[in-house]
């Protein structure tokens, strides 16, 4: 299925760094015109890989530039609230369910027993 691909690419994306300057276009001009890129070759670049270890990325293949930030812990600088104190569902293994949502760090779970009236 397409999600599968998606999956399969995301699994395998590859970190990668952006060329900090165009090797075909010079540092310095005395020209009174700027330099303009043509549309068309704008935006060909060379991706290296952050680990000069790993191959270079191919045109098909799922790439970033940083890693996502975590969301176990409180960044609020980010918007991002961390999972401490977060009611979970310890029988879950989705999102909601407390290995996921409490990053390996363990919980507490509380037995309630709740009585109501009939109608």
């Amino acid at each position: 299925s397409v999600g599968d691909a998606l999956k399969d690419r995301f699994d395998g994306a590859s970190r990668v760094m952006m060329p900090n300057t165009d090797p075909e276009v010079p540092a310095q001009r005395n020209d009174a015109v700027p330099h303009r890129v043509p549309r068309r070759d704008r935006y060909r670049f060379q991706l290296r890989p952050h680990n000069p270890d790993h191959k270079s990325p191919g045109d098909k293949d799922l790439v970033y530039l940083e890693s996502s930030p975590g969301f176990c812990e409180k960044n609020p600088r980010l918007g991002i609230p961390g999972t401490h104190g977060r009611a979970c569902n310890d029988t879950s293994i989705g999102v909601d369910g407390c290995d996921l949502m409490c990053c390996g760090r363990g919980y507490r779970t509380e037995t309630m027993f709740v009585v109501e009236r009939c109608n």
